[in-house]
């Protein structure tokens, strides 16, 4: 039988409410693609990004203009050239290499050469809000090893020092999704580097991120908005330290792996981050991530419910995904 496309939109409620400098979500809107071919199911999951001009309708659209060529046969390595990064190419990318997996027997485990991949320590999200409320955040999960805070606003000083001393044996991530104006940049760096944050994410808008390049930074510098696909990478290079990986900005694993080996050859640490969203979006990143500095991939654990079969979390761990859910 030929391949069939299927497109799905669906609804993940928040367990409260997920807040970035750039506002506030109660939900995890995230779009299905599932391939079949000759009785196998191949699934992949994307989440659309308003901050980079997506919405639902959009990339279920973008997916819908691809399927005469997902269903005429189109290869992993064609989609690469067929459709752009960005989520849309994402789903797809991740539901052929599910697909593949499923038909040939050999999980993605084995096709990247992860002899025992292992369980990673994942980052746990406190949202932005007043100083008072993300120190209790803050407090009630301060026996994980690594928590990732989000800042963004002019006076963030009071934010992190309320957060480390609420979680003194964690270690820190600051994510500021471009929100610290550059006239309080380096105050804002020293007092992470005092309270011994491990890594601040995006300080500055993308595109007006040049001061990065021309100021003692005291601590690692991480470009998430700033940084796409491998094509953005060797001009980052004065700029930041470090990039966050996310596969509904590459536009799916295939991509992701080829970036993340040249980052690592132009010396950046990687992070491998993710949007809100289920186990199955989740699940290809964690093969992505077995060798990364740092990990973000705690989606579903901010969801009141997830698919099932689920990824596996305890404590601070995350598993690699059991065949059943994906790869």
């Amino acid at each position: 039988m030929p391949r069939s496309l299927e497109i799905q939109t669906e609804s993940f409620p928040i367990s409260g409410a997920f807040t970035i400098s750039r506002g506030a979500k109660t939900s995890a809107d995230v779009i299905l693609c599932t391939i079949r071919e000759r009785g196998m199911v191949g699934r992949g999951e994307c989440v659309p990004y308003r901050r980079y001009g997506e919405t639902m309708e959009s990339v279920a659209a973008q997916i819908d203009a691809a399927g005469p060529l997902i269903e005429g046969g189109l290869t992993r390595q064609e989609l690469q050239r067929a459709m752009p990064p960005g989520a849309a190419r994402n789903a797809v990318d991740c539901a052929l290499w599910d697909l593949e997996a499923k038909s040939s027997g050999n999980a993605v485990i084995n096709s990247l050469g992860l002899a025992g991949p292992q369980p990673l320590t994942t980052a746990f999200t406190i949202s932005l809000g007043e100083p008072d409320v993300m120190a209790a955040q803050a407090r009630a999960y301060a026996g994980r090893a690594l928590l990732k805070v989000k800042v963004g606003t002019g006076d963030d000083e009071r934010r992190i020092r309320a957060v480390r001393d609420a979680a003194p044996d964690a270690a820190i991530i600051l994510d500021a999704n471009e929100g610290w104006p550059e006239e309080t940049l380096e105050h804002h760096l020293r007092i992470a580097a005092e309270a011994g944050v491990a890594l601040v994410e995006q300080p500055l808008p993308a595109g007006r991120d040049e001061l990065l390049a021309e100021i003692r930074r005291p601590l690692l510098v991480c470009a998430d908005e700033s940084v796409h696909h491998t094509g953005d990478l060797a001009s980052l290079r004065d700029r930041y330290d470090a990039i966050n990986i996310k596969l509904d900005k590459t536009g799916g694993l295939t991509e992701a792996l080829a970036m993340k080996k040249e980052a690592q050859r132009l010396d950046f640490k990687i992070m491998v981050g993710c949007m809100v969203g289920t186990s199955l979006a989740m699940a290809p990143a964690v093969l992505l991530g077995q060798d990364a500095e740092f990990v973000d991939l705690d989606g579903p654990l901010l969801l009141a419910r997830d698919r099932e079969p689920g990824l596996r979390y305890a404590a601070s761990l995350v598993w690699p995904p059991e065949t059943t859910l994906w790869g």
